[in-house]
């Protein structure tokens, strides 16, 4: 099975695990609505990808941490684009779960993706417990304070904001995740795959501000404009458009330039150079300094 069916696979027994029987139907479909169909699962592939290039010793430990961050992942954007921050109609082209279910629905559903994501490890941990406490620690503080995304979300409510620190907790912090914790699923230290996971997520933070800035509705499949909207930092702001796709190509460069040596480093190169493509697209090539 290819990398993007393990994920998946994953993500739907999560799924009916946690809806079954006595669930309550509206939260069920709230949950289901958030996680299904997905977007590009590019942290959970990451994971992966960072799992099998150090040897993937533990599959269904490496299935578990990739799942587990994109139901974090997911159910961010739930709370994200609730009224009280966003105020986003669409994600992903269909209805965002507070306008599809209600806002109280949707807080919880965001809430019981959170803790699902830790039972998905907890459960798959019986498989290796030693590796088990570095992998739920390291999702808890990527998620939580004092750098998690939590954090990264409360710095829009500061009056002054590091840009930098708010990139590295709202978008970063997963990133980074996804490349340790898929080294520690396989049995590999964490320390190594720190850069690449923090180069990857602030050129994922910056292109989608540039996104942001440049592209329609109808492209991204979600409300636009909305850094300028609400006031958020952005990089589109501090650099121009230029500035910010240079930027873009420089951290990119640096991801390549950052990936440990291991066994499958060839084929995670291809991989990181895949999703550097498809951060830079097209439209960004007429603004290239």
């Amino acid at each position: 099975m290819d990398i993007s069916g393990r994920i998946e696979t994953t993500l739907k027994a999560a799924m009916t695990a946690a809806t079954i029987h006595s669930a309550p139907p509206k939260l069920a479909g709230a949950m289901k609505h958030a996680l299904f169909p997905g977007g590009a699962r590019v942290r959970p592939q990451l994971a992966m990808a960072v799992a099998l290039a150090c040897g993937d010793d533990a599959p269904e430990l490496s299935n578990a941490t990739a799942a587990s961050i994109e139901i974090i992942h997911c159910a961010s954007l739930v709370h994200d684009d609730m009224p009280c921050f966003d105020d986003a109609d669409l994600r992903r082209g269909k209805p965002t779960v507070h306008v599809a279910f209600s806002q109280p629905l949707a807080l919880l559903a965001g809430d019981a993706l959170i803790v699902l994501a830790f039972d998905v490890l907890a459960r798959a941990g019986a498989l290796a417990p030693a590796r088990l406490a570095g992998l739920v620690g390291t999702l808890a503080r990527s998620t939580g304070m004092p750098g998690g995304i939590c954090a990264g979300q409360g710095w829009e409510s500061e009056c002054e904001v590091d840009l930098s620190a708010y990139h590295r907790a709202k978008t970063g912090a997963l990133f980074v995740a996804a490349t340790t914790m898929g080294a520690m699923a396989a049995g590999r230290e964490p320390g190594p795959w720190i850069e690449l996971g923090a180069c990857i997520g602030e050129a994922f933070q910056v292109a989608d501000d540039l996104r942001d800035a440049l592209l329609t509705e109808a492209e991204l499949g979600k409300p636009v404009g909305q850094d300028a909207i609400h006031a958020r930092p952005n990089a589109v702001a501090q650099l121009g458009v230029a500035g910010a796709v240079s930027k873009l190509h420089e951290i990119l460069g640096g991801a390549l330039a950052s990936i440990p040596a291991c066994p499958g480093e060839l084929a995670l190169r291809e991989i990181v150079r895949l999703q550097a493509k498809r951060l830079t697209p097209v439209e960004f090539a007429q603004y290239a300094a």
